[in-house]
């Protein structure tokens, strides 16, 4: 019934191990279909290896399942709540990749050095609070997604021009129209985070790139009159 879905989703998560941003079965990728409010995910506790196609798990907005056999990602309560509330996603990854969670476990936003970071997104990295005790010994998956949802309002960021947010002691995820667009912003977001750490590493002071360079880089590729790539 949902054969073009859970495909779409068994290759994006096919990509995590691929672009070493998953060890064993650390990490999921979801994919949505809006016409019918549903979205599939990665089977919990799976290896990449074994994955198959039937395994994916289709669910509604609330993170009941629809059709599969197995359990989804213990994370479905997560992605459920991102899709309910921002409608115009059509894909997540969740993963645990090294510099990422390094960033994520400092509690730090990833600060943007150069036009890589730029080409991509015009803002910091933004790395979410921990969640609180109540959140945590609650309904912690889909607190988790509350916690995203409502740092994104707080600090007045758009979740279409940041595609991407880390989560203090946890990890990144990232989003975008496709579940192979999240993918390759998981992948974006790993080698921004790898190259700050090292530009740190180098010079401690580094400052941030000069805003008519950060602005010219997102615009070329983002703007209304954007020139980057072949286009339509």
């Amino acid at each position: 019934m949902y054969t073009t879905l859970k495909e779409a989703c068994f290759e994006a998560n096919r990509q995590l191990p691929k672009l070493g941003l998953v060890l064993f079965t650390f990490g999921n990728v979801s994919a949505v279909d809006r016409d019918r409010a549903v979205f599939a995910i990665k089977p919990s506790g799976v290896p990449y290896d074994d994955l198959k196609p039937d395994d994916i798990v289709v669910c509604d907005y609330e993170g009941r399942v629809v059709e599969g056999a197995l359990r989804p990602s213990s994370d479905t309560k997560t992605h459920a709540l991102l899709y309910k509330t921002w409608a115009d996603i059509g894909g997540i990854t969740h993963t645990h990749s090294t510099y990422a969670v390094a960033w994520a476990q400092a509690g730090l936003d990833i600060p943007i050095f150069g036009t890589t970071h730029a080409d991509h997104t015009h803002h910091d990295i933004p790395c979410a609070p921990t969640l609180t005790d109540e959140m945590i010994q609650g309904d912690y998956e889909h607190e988790t997604g509350h916690q995203i949802v409502n740092f994104f309002t707080d600090r007045q960021l758009s979740h279409k021009t940041v595609e991407m947010v880390l989560l203090q002691h946890h990890g990144p995820f990232t989003w975008g129209d496709t579940a192979e667009k999240s993918v390759y912003n998981a992948a974006v977001l790993e080698e921004i985070a790898r190259m700050a750490y090292l530009t740190l590493q180098l010079n401690a002071d580094t400052a941030r790139i000069k805003d008519t360079l950060r602005l010219k880089h997102y615009e070329r590729k983002h703007g209304k009159d954007a020139y980057y790539g072949q286009g339509c």
